[in-house]
């Protein structure tokens, strides 16, 4: 792989992430106890094991994180620190998401928590970028290989699975629509969270909401369900689909979703991890391909799933022999499918492509 490509990540949640450094920092600012005596002792505390039984299980190592991350202080930290390692990683763009929602136990409402996000973000991009606005200034800026500084970050606000909080994920779309900004910021909302529980039929009021509010939505589908939960994210209106990996089960879903251009965000590791597949020679991408599905690859949880982009596409490309080619139809793919303007797609994609 070009040791020169620069990476997109669509598909990566803040809690899941956290660098274990930023974990110690956080924990010692709160005066949390993190119960590690070392970072190997933290990361196994943070990290899935290789005994992971599905992903209801995967979902207990966001736990002590989302401890962490109940202060705008902490939320500001941990956005900016995320976007540091990104930056470090040779990305050029990301989506981070996180749920409002899971940090009010103290004292922040969600509107404070996303506030806090956003600082964090506007952060990074005030210290790291040369014009302010996450893009080198110079006629490379769009090319995924030719611009050498300035992340530009996002964010995606979730709404959660689960049982009485239809009020909270209301309240989260209020605040995806207070701050949304195609040209950054927040710009999407997703559903996230035990589909395995919570299917995804019993959302379709609350996407109905976000599409009359004019909010562009990824959703979390066909990762513990099948194809039908894919069918229905789409039905809802969703531009993209969070996983999205058992959509193979149905070949006239793979037809809808290439003749919508439907967005798949594709996290293979994080796959492995919560038995969708077993093995990544099973893992179903070129089938995807195959049938004309825009397929993306991203990292999910880069603590949880111990991994980055850069080791995600190499598993991939080592797997399935692919070359520059078709790593750098994942990024143009990535590109196309940001939910940003026109504009600044035009930026991420190749010179005069």
């Amino acid at each position: 792989m070009d040791k020169n490509i620069r990476f997109i990540d669509l598909h990566v949640h803040l809690d899941g992430s956290l660098p274990v450094r930023t974990v110690r920092r956080l924990a010692e600012m709160q005066g949390i106890d993190t119960g590690a005596a070392d970072d190997e002792q933290l990361k196994k505390r943070l990290q899935v094991s290789s005994g992971c039984r599905d992903l209801n299980e995967y979902l207990t190592k966001f736990d002590f994180p989302l401890e962490l991350l109940q202060t705008p202080e902490a939320l500001e930290l941990a956005v900016y620190e995320l976007m540091k390692l990104q930056d470090s990683q040779g990305l050029i763009y990301s989506e981070i998401r996180f749920a409002p929602q899971l940090h009010t136990r103290k004292q922040m409402t969600q509107r404070d928590a996303v506030k806090a996000a956003l600082r964090g973000r506007e952060r990074f991009l005030s210290e790291n970028s040369r014009n302010g606005d996450g893009f080198c200034s110079n006629s490379a800026a769009g090319s995924l290989s030719g611009c050498r500084t300035g992340l530009l970050s996002n964010l995606i606000l979730c709404c959660m699975r689960g049982d009485g909080n239809d009020d909270e994920n209301y309240e989260t779309l209020n605040a995806a629509g207070e701050f949304f900004d195609r040209e950054g910021g927040v710009v999407a909302v997703d559903l996230a969270g035990a589909e395995g529980l919570y299917p995804t039929r019993r959302y379709e009021k609350l996407f109905e909401r976000a599409a009359r509010m004019g909010l562009p939505f990824t959703i979390h589908a066909g990762e513990a369900a099948g194809a039908e939960s894919v069918r229905l994210a789409v039905r809802f209106g969703a531009k993209r689909i969070g996983h999205g990996i058992n959509s193979v089960q149905d070949d006239e879903l793979m037809r809808m979703l290439a003749a919508e251009g439907v967005t798949l965000e594709l996290c293979p590791t994080s796959n492995l991890n919560t038995r969708v597949v077993d093995n990544i020679l099973d893992y179903p991408v070129q089938r995807l391909i195959d049938a004309g599905v825009k397929v993306t690859i991203n990292t999910d949880n880069m603590t949880v799933s111990n991994t980055d982009i850069r080791h995600e596409m190499k598993l991939l490309c080592d797997a399935f022999g692919y070359g520059d080619d078709v790593c750098k139809m994942f990024l143009i793919n990535s590109a196309e499918a940001a939910f940003v303007t026109e504009e600044i797609k035009d930026r991420f994609l190749y010179e005069g492509k």
